[in-house]
C-alpha cells in the first residue's frame, strides 16, 4: 500500500491506522530490504529504483495468494453468457473502447456489452456495491475513497479551436488567457468534481467560465467549427477530433497537469474470476495504445504503477 500510494498518510486513511504506526512500518522495511523504498521529491514522495522494482514482484505474490483462497469460482470467457456493465468517461469512446470490445469479443463472443456514461458518485457507489456496474474507467482527479484502482495512463493536455479561432496561431495559451476565454464542457457544472479540468482548477482555487456544456463529446466539435468556444482535453482524443473537422490544438496551460485515466472497480468483484479476467484486458488495451502512439510520437505514457491494484 505504501508504494502504490506514495503516501504514508493515504496508507494511513486506507488502512485505519494512525500515521506514526504507518511511518514505524515504513522504517521496518525500509531495514528488511535496505533501502528507503519512498524518498520525498519536493512535496510529495516518489519510489525508489529498489522500490518500483518491488512493487509488480509483490504484487504478483498477493495476487497469486488471492486466487489461492479464493472460493472455487466457475468463469470461463469461451462459454459465459454474463453482461458486462462498464462505465466510462465519454473521450474513451473512439480510441478506447472499441479495442476493448474487439478483445472481449473475441474471447467471450457470447457475453453482452452494456457501456454507459458517468453518473453521480452516489449512483456509482450504489452501482458497484450491488454488481448491477462492473467496471468504471475515468479520468477525473480526485479518486472515491472506498474503491479499489488501478492507473492505466496519462496524457498530456491540449486546447481544441476553429481554425480561424483569434488565438488559433498561438502555440500554447497560459493559465491567465486561459481562464479569460468561453469554454465548451461535456462536465456539468454541478459535478465539476469529477471533470479533470474543472476539479483541477478547483485544487487551485480557479474556476473557468463553462459558456456551454454537452451531454456527449462527440456535440463538441459541430459547435467548435461554429463558435470561439475552447474544448481542452486529453491529446489522443483531441487528435481524434483534428484529424475530421477543421480544427487546431494549442497546448494547455502545464497548471492544469497530464490527465490521467484510471480503472476502478469495488472490494465485492476484487477476487472474482470474471473481474481479474476484465481487467487483465482493459490494462492490455492501454499499454496497446500507450505504444501505438509512441510509433506515432504522440505524448502518451502507461501511468506509474499501472500493474498495481490499490485498495
Amino acid at each position: 500500500m505504501l508504494l502504490t500510494s506514495c503516501s504514508v498518510s493515504r496508507t494511513a486513511d486506507l488502512l485505519a491506522l494512525s500515521q506514526p504506526s504507518v511511518s514505524a512500518s515504513l522504517k521496518r522495511l525500509r531495514d528488511i530490504f535496505s533501502d528507503p523504498l519512498l524518498v520525498r521529491s519536493g512535496t510529495h514522495m516518489v519510489m525508489t529504483e529498489r522500490g518500483a522494482a518491488l512493487l509488480p514482484v509483490i504484487t504478483q505474490i498477493l495476487d497469486e495468494i488471492s486466487l489461492a483462497v479464493a472460493p472455487g469460482e466457475v468463469f470461463d470467457p469461451a462459454s459465459s453468457q454474463r453482461r458486462l456493465r462498464i462505465v466510462a468517461a465519454n473521450c474513451f469512446a473512439p480510441f478506447f473502447l472499441p479495442r476493448l470490445s474487439e478483445l472481449i469479443r473475441n474471447a467471450a463472443p457470447r457475453i453482452v456489452i452494456d457501456y454507459c456514461s458517468m453518473e453521480p458518485e452516489s449512483e456509482l457507489m450504489n452501482g458497484l456495491e450491488g454488481g448491477e456496474i462492473d467496471l468504471v474507467i475515468g479520468n477525473w482527479p480526485a479518486l472515491p475513497e472506498r474503491l479499489r484502482f488501478t492507473p492505466l495512463l496519462t496524457a498530456e493536455i491540449v486546447c481544441v479551436v476553429r481554425i480561424g479561432h483569434p488565438l488559433a496561431q498561438v502555440r500554447a495559451l497560459d493559465l491567465k488567457t486561459y481562464l479569460t476565454l468561453d469554454h465548451i464542457s461535456p462536465t456539468p457544472w454541478s459535478v465539476a468534481a469529477w471533470s479533470p479540468i474543472d476539479g483541477r482548477l478547483r485544487e487551485l482555487h480557479l474556476q473557468r467560465r463553462i459558456a456551454v456544456s454537452v451531454p456527449e463529446y462527440t456535440i463538441a466539435p459541430s459547435m467548435l467549427a461554429r463558435t470561439d468556444l475552447v474544448f481542452t482535453t486529453g491529446r489522443p482524443f483531441a487528435q481524434h477530433l483534428a484529424s475530421s473537422m477543421p480544427l487546431v490544438l494549442l497546448a494547455a496551460p502545464p497548471e492544469l497537469g497530464r490527465m490521467r485515466f484510471h480503472m476502478l472497480w469495488h472490494e465485492r468483484s476484487h477476487n472474482s474470476r470474471q473481474g481479474r479476467w476484465l481487467r487483465d484486458i482493459v490494462r492490455r488495451v492501454a499499454r496497446e495504445i500507450v505504444r501505438f502512439n509512441g510509433l506515432a510520437g504522440q505524448s502518451l505514457e502507461v501511468a506509474e504503477m499501472e500493474t498495481a491494484e490499490i485498495g
